[in-house]
């Protein structure tokens, strides 16, 4: 039988082909296991287990299932997640009155322009 044909690797722009069972060439490997940050723990060692859970369908049934963020102007999309008003590593917590439903997109888009200060400060 004949050896199995390379196949590009996953990773966009890599022009190096492997014939892994995951796609990704040696170099992007890290790539198939997703997050790859053993620092970070899971969502249960970060603060996110069930009481959150619980927490935050709460928090979702107050807003109405409605974004709260100022980015929306008002529009009020659908909200799927909750975020903190105080990020956590800025000494936020998970007080109701610094929770609020958010759009998924909102979410993202914050988390992000979080990020990049924090990367600033350091």
């Amino acid at each position: 039988m004949p050896p199995k044909a390379k196949r590009p690797c996953r990773k966009p722009m890599c022009p190096v082909k492997t014939n892994s069972e995951h796609g990704y060439c040696e170099v992007h490997a890290s790539l198939a296991i997703g997050w790859n940050n053993p620092e970070r723990g899971t969502a249960e060692q970060r603060g996110y287990g069930w009481e959150w859970r619980k927490l935050a369908q709460a928090i979702l049934k107050r807003d109405r299932y409605l974004c709260q963020c100022e980015n929306c102007g008002g529009k009020h999309l659908p909200a799927s997640e909750v975020d903190h008003v105080m990020p956590k590593s800025l000494g936020g917590t998970n007080d109701p009155g610094n929770l609020r439903a958010i759009n998924h997109d909102c979410h993202k888009a914050k988390t992000e322009r979080e990020a990049r200060r924090a990367r600033r400060r350091s």
